[in-house]
């Protein structure tokens, strides 16, 4: 595992810090900046035409796509340096990181001209279109299916916990193409349009009153013949270019919210008078020993890409793993140093004023930060691969084990 950087990436470093700090808000970098509501309102609409002037989004891509051709290292830099500033540089992940370079891998090049732009320019929100209610995990078991009728696809089926679908215009979306062939072999990757009849969203809605989850039902809905990414009965090796993507660029700074969270528990446990509390001070350090492990496990990760030691999948798996459940524990922990508090809807543990409507978080009455962090943790041992399939992946790939037994058909 390597520690350290280049000189060409500590300049490249510096011109990203350079352009953060001339582009971001008076104020940004000093102690306890805020902004108000309407401040953040009018930053948000503003930030994206900035990144997209400065070269930032997707600056990985290859400038003849609109990126800046950065290599892996450098594009591990800028995340870093967004990250230390605390500022959003995605207009759309699921577009940015993942739908958009599985096309420049796999689209042909109508597709990438006809996408490509909407992407770099965060005029295309997606959504994605993989997971059913009986096909999770066992993803490839899936039943929506696509028939050509002329120069269309005729999508019928079902999806569940498809984040953001009431704000897409596209999903990406996992589909049996030929109901005859082996499970894996019959699956196409489309890109269909969610805004025409035959798509309804269907909000799921959380325990903390948020609705980001959504199951999206697919009555004849259609979307042209050419949306096929990697050609027809490919899509499972598409499918799993995109999810190689989620854990990307990001593998040394993912630990970095975690590490936020950390801190804000220990406000708390202070505000609290919970800090001397021996038990509290024991799980503290135990949550502050894991987001180092994350940090660790984010080099050791990087520096297997950049040697190209092809260890990246495995390691994924089991960085993945980790992360998701101790995050789960830490959101315990938290709830644990708030103790009553953490029943009550008080727009935030601190006292913090709520505008009415605001959203605070993921919810839409005021939840805290914290209480929002505990609801969303819930998923996260669920999502981009069960820990129980990130399990079987490394017990079978990287320790040899035997398969896990699939259940008997009675």
């Amino acid at each position: 595992m390597d520690l350290t950087y280049p000189p060409e990436a500590e300049l490249f470093r510096a011109e990203i810090r350079a352009w953060l700090e001339e582009n971001l808000p008076a104020g940004w970098f000093d102690p306890g900046f805020k902004m108000s509501p309407v401040e953040r309102r009018a930053f948000n609409e503003s930030w994206n035409q900035k990144l997209f002037a400065g070269g930032w989004i997707c600056a990985g891509w290859p400038v003849e796509y609109g990126g800046k051709g950065l290599t892996l290292l450098q594009q591990v830099v800028l995340n870093e340096e967004f990250a230390k500033a605390g500022a959003p540089m995605r207009a759309d992940f699921f577009g940015d990181t993942l739908v958009g370079p599985t096309i420049l891998q796999w689209g042909t090049e109508e597709q990438k001209k006809e996408f490509i732009p909407g992407i770099l320019q965060g005029k295309i929100a997606w959504c994605q279109g993989f997971s059913e209610p009986d096909s999770g995990s066992d993803l490839a078991s899936l039943k929506t299916s696509a028939v050509l009728d002329g120069d269309e696809w005729v999508i019928n089926g079902q999806k569940v916990w498809t984040s953001q679908a009431q704000h897409a215009d596209y999903v990406f979306l996992m589909v049996r193409t030929d109901p005859d062939a082996p499970q894996h072999a019959g699956i196409s990757y489309l890109l269909v349009p969610m805004h025409q009849e035959g798509v309804e969203v269907r909000p799921i809605i959380q325990v903390d009153g948020s609705g980001d989850f959504n199951e999206v039902f697919f009555t004849n809905a259609r979307c042209p013949k050419g949306n096929a990414v990697g050609g027809v009965n490919n899509g499972w090796k598409v499918a799993m270019t995109t999810l190689g993507f989620e854990r990307g660029s990001s593998s040394t700074t993912g630990y970095r919210r975690f590490l936020k969270e950390w801190e804000q528990i220990v406000k708390e446990a202070t505000r609290l008078d919970k800090n001397a509390d021996l038990r509290v001070r024991d799980d503290l350090v135990r949550a502050w020993e894991r987001c180092k492990i994350m940090e660790i496990n984010g080099y050791r990760s990087l520096t297997d890409s950049l040697n190209g030691t092809h260890n990246t999948a495995l390691l994924g798996a089991c960085n993945k793993m980790f992360w998701s459940e101790a995050h789960r524990a830490t959101m315990e922990l938290a709830l644990d140093v708030l103790g009553m508090e953490a029943q009550i809807l008080t727009g935030s543990a601190n006292g913090d004023e709520v505008e009415p409507g605001q959203r605070r978080g993921r919810a839409d009455y005021p939840v805290s930060e914290l209480q929002g962090s505990f609801f969303f943790s819930r998923s996260e041992t669920i999502w981009g691969g069960t820990a129980e399939i990130q399990r079987n992946i490394i017990g079978e790939r990287a320790l040899g084990l035997p398969k896990e037994p699939k259940p008997q058909k009675v």
